[in-house]
């Protein structure tokens, strides 16, 4: 069980975590729903890089600064952020990039498709048309069209995101917790999750993968440059982490697979 979930006898799954695996995640998690919050903007910043390599268990992790109360004040406070019941939710896509990952319209390319595309496509080359002609008509058309995905897009967003976002926050808070109730010794802890705790946490490991790849700018986990930077890359941190992250993810999925 060394740095990979395995299924357990009653259908869930288990992983060893060394203290610097443990402190990494739930530095992580916490960033995450703080990222996630209850607001249109995002938690300042990006989550921070880890100080060593997340599979090597060696150095030291992040460090935080544990709130006045101790851990239940620190998470009674995050989890009492929450918004207004049946409240409607935005209508317009978050500003920031890994928000927008996080929660992308549902119709259309998404955050990461060309200008062209997320207008309707082909508007560009038939902007001097002159009206009634076939360019123009085409023209018309497609903007009707983009016109139709945008609204349809907050549409949607309105009465979903707000739900979205308390279950993304859920997610985030079981990893959190489940962490917490480890006490890790000399050769760490054995984290043991249950079938519907290893939903949340496949839910969160592929949040933070996704908020971490958009900041680190990831676009194929295949890409060998990922796998060759230099120890001086300030980005290896973070990268180290990406990847990890996707191990435990990849191995989640496997316990929960019949």
């Amino acid at each position: 069980m060394a740095g990979h979930f395995e299924p357990t006898s009653d259908g869930g799954a288990a992983i060893a975590l060394d203290e610097v695996e443990i402190s990494i995640l739930r530095s992580l998690a916490v960033q995450l729903v703080e990222l996630i919050g209850p607001g249109s903007e995002p938690a300042s910043g990006p989550p921070p890089a880890p100080a060593s390599d997340p599979g090597s268990g060696a150095g030291e992790g992040p460090q935080e600064s544990p709130a006045p109360g101790g851990i239940d004040e620190e998470l009674a406070g995050i989890e009492g952020v929450s918004w207004p019941p049946f409240g409607e939710g935005p209508t317009e896509p978050p500003a920031d990039p890994a928000l927008a990952r996080l929660f992308p319209d549902a119709y259309g390319p998404g955050p990461e498709g060309k200008p062209d595309e997320k207008s309707g496509g082909g508007m560009s080359s038939c902007g001097d048309d002159a009206p009634g002609t076939p360019g123009a008509s085409a023209h018309e058309s497609s903007a009707a069209r983009a016109a139709e995905v945008r609204s349809a897009s907050a549409e949607f967003r309105r009465y979903t995101e707000n739900d979205l976002r308390a279950r993304k926050r859920a997610d985030g808070l079981a990893m959190v917790r489940a962490l917490d109730g480890l006490e890790p010794g000399e050769q760490g802890a054995v984290l043991t999750l249950a079938p519907d705790d290893s939903r949340q946490w496949l839910g969160a490991l592929n949040d933070l993968r996704l908020a971490i790849g958009t900041r680190l700018e990831v676009r194929d986990d295949s890409d060998s440059e990922l796998y060759r930077l230099p120890d001086s890359d300030p980005r290896k941190p973070m990268i180290m982490a990406y990847l990890w992250l996707g191990g435990l993810q990849e191995t989640l999925i496997e316990t929960l697979m019949p």
